[in-house]
C-alpha cells in the first residue's frame, strides 16, 4: 500500500494546491529600472564569462516550473561550456495569483516555459503577460545552493540585472519586456540577491515523504526478522515434524 501511495504522490508532487497563501509583494509588477552598471567578467568552473547589464531588476513571484542546467540535465550547456546559467525558472505573479493554477500544467523545455490546460475557464483566468521564463546566472556558491533547493510553489524574490552574457559557446541576450512571446522572450537574470520568501505547501510532497518512510520502515522490519526455514506439510507429501509443544498420545490397539 505504501508503495502505491509513494508512486501516486511522486507523480503529483509538483501539483499546485487549489488554495495558496501568497505573500503581499507578489501582487507587484517586476521592477525594471535603468542602470549605470558597466560590463564585468566573472569566472566559474575555470571559464570566463562577460556579463553586460541592461537594467536593474527586482521580481517577486511564485515558481510554477523549473529546469536545472548542469552536466547531467543539459548536454547542450555542457558542449557550449555554459555553466553560469544554472537553472531556468518559470514564475507567475499579480493577477495570476487569482487564476485557476491547479487546473493548469506548466513545464520547462530546454529554453522555454510551456503552459497547457483542457479547462477553458482556467485558461480564461490566466494572463500570459504575468508569466516569465528566467535564465538564472550566478557564480556565487551560496546563491547557487539556494537556487538548487527551489521547489514548485515556492514564492521567491530575485534582485540583480537583466543582462546579456558571453560564454565560450557564444552570446545570449535578454528580454526587457513581459509582454513578448516566442524566441528571445525569456529574461536572462544575473542574480545579486536571492530569497525564498515562502516555501511551498504541497500535501502530495508530504504524502510522498511519509509513504517513503513507511516503506523503508516496513522493509527494514521485514529483513531484520529472524530467518525461519520453510517446513513442508503433510499435504506436500512429506513427513510432518512432531509437534513438541503438545503431549504425546498413544494409540493402543488390541493384539
Amino acid at each position: 500500500m505504501s508503495f502505491a501511495v509513494l508512486l501516486v504522490s511522486f507523480w503529483n508532487r509538483n501539483e499546485l494546491p487549489q488554495s495558496i497563501d501568497y505573500v503581499p509583494e507578489i501582487e507587484n509588477e517586476p521592477l525594471q529600472t535603468a542602470t549605470l552598471e558597466e560590463p564585468f567578467q566573472v569566472t566559474f568552473n575555470d571559464i570566463d564569462y562577460l556579463v553586460e547589464p541592461e537594467y536593474a531588476y527586482d521580481i517577486t513571484a511564485m515558481v510554477v516550473s523549473f529546469r536545472h542546467h548542469d552536466e547531467v540535465y543539459s548536454s547542450m550547456h555542457r558542449l557550449a561550456q555554459d555553466h553560469l546559467n544554472m537553472l531556468d525558472v518559470c514564475v507567475v505573479w499579480g493577477d495570476n495569483t487569482r487564476a485557476m493554477l491547479h487546473e493548469i500544467d506548466f513545464w520547462n523545455g530546454l529554453f522555454t516555459c510551456n503552459v497547457s490546460t483542457r479547462d477553458s475557464a482556467a485558461w480564461a483566468s490566466f494572463d500570459m503577460d504575468k508569466l516569465s521564463n528566467n535564465h538564472l546566472l550566478s557564480e556565487d556558491p551560496w546563491i547557487r545552493d539556494q537556487v538548487r533547493s527551489l521547489r514548485v510553489g515556492d514564492q521567491i524574490r530575485v534582485r540583480g540585472y537583466l543582462a546579456s552574457y558571453t560564454s565560450p559557446g557564444g552570446m545570449r541576450g535578454t528580454s526587457t519586456t513581459r509582454t513578448d512571446s516566442g524566441n528571445g522572450a525569456c529574461e536572462t537574470l544575473y542574480i545579486e540577491r536571492f530569497e525564498i520568501l515562502q516555501s511551498a505547501t504541497n500535501y502530495w510532497r508530504w504524502s510522498m515523504y511519509g509513504s517513503l518512510l513507511l516503506l523503508l520502515a516496513g522493509l527494514t522490519i521485514h529483513f531484520r526478522r529472524p530467518y525461519r526455514p520453510y517446513r513442508s506439510s503433510d499435504s506436500d507429501g512429506g513427513a510432518a515434524a512432531p509437534d513438541t509443544d503438545s503431549p504425546a498420545v498413544a494409540d493402543n490397539k488390541p493384539a
